[in-house]
């Protein structure tokens, strides 16, 4: 009776810690040197990651696997919004080592990104012995350069094109007819390019935003003005359809998803300063916007407003171009064919969600999480049989659910004298919280298959540990 008495407490007592902190530096078997090469690869890795969109938790666990692979237990690593620092004590007797990388540009390129993600996977699939680790280090330097070095697929001129291509299924997915179409993947092709003109010119990127929305604002105060005097309706060619899709298409450019993953994920400081870099760049569209409504308004132009287009929408050409919008920005983001294809039927997919959820009468916001929800998982889920980063995946499936004409016609209500502050303050809150439910359900999603991508891949690999029967004869 007592063997069963002490076997209950023990196991009321419970085991080890679930999360042990402030562990002992455990020594390692490389010289200084090579520690150091491990390090800077590690930071070189992490600081590509970061600076082509990765999220923070990605970024410190690349550093983490790749001091792992070779030997170095125990790293610790540091991470700001521009700024990564790895730290590596090798314990008694040995001298600690810290170096830090600034990260100094940020952009979006999913082809270069997948790059990286590939080699980093090559590098941490084994444990390096030490004796092969300064030669390793020399190819995985000289694979690096060649990836980070590598021209772009695609010229600016087929940028442009792509972001036309998406600006017209932007139109089309609102409700807009061909000549919507034309008209919007126009004024995107003159946004792009007076933004990429202003960009050589070192112009900051909150003015770029602000200049990009006002070009599109511009293109549709000009309908105004001349479509009264050419032979087509004002209703065949809305002005507000042009200017949702040149936000979309601005919008689709921020890193929603990155800011909310580094929240939830336990990176506040980096979170913080996502969060506030996406929240400038908004505004700047809104100033540009709001700029130039409020100069028609003051010039007598009668501003309009388009009340629920979708509704006229053939679903099949709604899932078609909400499949060209995704498809078409990660083409614009130098992904390859193969993850633009993914991409393309993660929109699809993500707006049969977000429709089917809206037919059960939910709310936008709601609705649009939802939506994300699924994306998240699916693109995490399937990320390493689709050999497709779940970021490309889901960070282009979302666009097509980017809340373009919800800020038009938020801003359209603050500027109109018939309509009071606080109705257009609504919709622009309404706008806010489906971007927040896109970004918080990609998160989200990604959070909940991570356990089973991680089953998936540890049923892989023992698979191909086990020594296969040869058949007898």
């Amino acid at each position: 009776m007592g063997w069963e008495v002490r076997a209950l407490v023990r196991r009321a007592l419970g085991g080890q810690p679930a999360a042990p902190v402030a562990e002992r530096s455990k020594a390692g078997r490389l010289d200084a040197a090579t520690v150091h090469g491990v390090l800077e690869l590690g930071l070189r890795i992490g600081e590509a990651m970061l600076s082509l969109g990765a999220a923070a938790a990605d970024v410190t666990g690349a550093i983490q696997r790749i001091a792992a692979a070779f030997g170095l237990e125990g790293c610790q690593v540091d991470l700001t919004f521009t700024s990564i620092t790895v730290s590596y004590d090798p314990g008694v007797g040995g001298t600690p080592l810290t170096v830090m990388r600034v990260a100094r540009s940020r952009t979006v390129d999913y082809g270069r990104l997948s790059a990286v993600l590939r080699l980093e996977r090559a590098l941490t699939d084994r444990q390096v012995p030490p004796a092969e680790a300064p030669d390793v280090l020399d190819r995985a330097h000289g694979d690096l350069d060649a990836v980070l070095g590598a021209a772009q697929p695609y010229r600016p001129a087929v940028i442009t094109l792509l972001l036309s291509v998406m600006a017209a299924a932007v139109a089309l997915l609102l409700g807009g007819g061909v000549w919507v179409a034309l008209v919007a993947g126009a004024t995107t092709a003159l946004i792009d390019r007076v933004v990429r003109w202003l960009g050589r010119h070192g112009v900051p990127t909150f003015f770029l935003q602000a200049v990009g929305a006002a070009v599109a604002t511009g293109v549709a105060v000009l309908l105004l003005v001349v479509v009264p005097v050419l032979p087509v309706e004002l209703a065949t060619l809305p002005p507000s359809l042009v200017v949702a899709s040149g936000i979309v298409v601005l919008l689709a450019g921020l890193s929603l998803v990155g800011a909310a993953d580094d929240a939830l994920s336990g990176f506040p400081v980096t979170a913080s300063g996502r969060v506030f870099e996406v929240f400038l760049l908004t505004l700047g569209i809104v100033v540009g916007i709001g700029a130039v409504l409020d100069v028609s308004r003051r010039m007598g132009v009668a501003l309009d407003l388009v009340d629920d287009p979708t509704a006229l929408v053939s679903p099949v050409l709604q899932v078609v171009s909400a499949a060209v919008v995704a498809g078409a920005w990660a083409l614009a983001s130098y992904a390859r064919p193969r993850a633009a294809v993914v991409a393309g039927l993660a929109g699809a997919v993500a707006w049969l969600v977000f429709a089917g959820l809206r037919e059960l009468q939910v709310g936008p916001a709601v609705a649009s999480a939802g939506a994300a929800l699924v994306i998240g998982f699916g693109a995490e889920s399937l990320a390493s049989r689709l050999k497709v980063p779940a970021l490309v995946a889901s960070a282009c499936g979302i666009v097509p659910l980017l809340p373009g004409l919800a800020i038009y016609h938020g801003l359209y209500l603050l500027v109109d004298d018939s309509s009071s502050l606080a109705e257009g303050a609504q919709v622009l809150l309404g706008a806010a919280m489906v971007g927040l439910g896109l970004a918080a359900g990609v998160t989200l999603g990604e959070l909940i298959a991570a356990p089973v991508r991680r089953s998936m891949i540890a049923q892989r690999r023992e698979a191909w540990r086990r020594p296969r029967r040869r058949p007898r004869r």
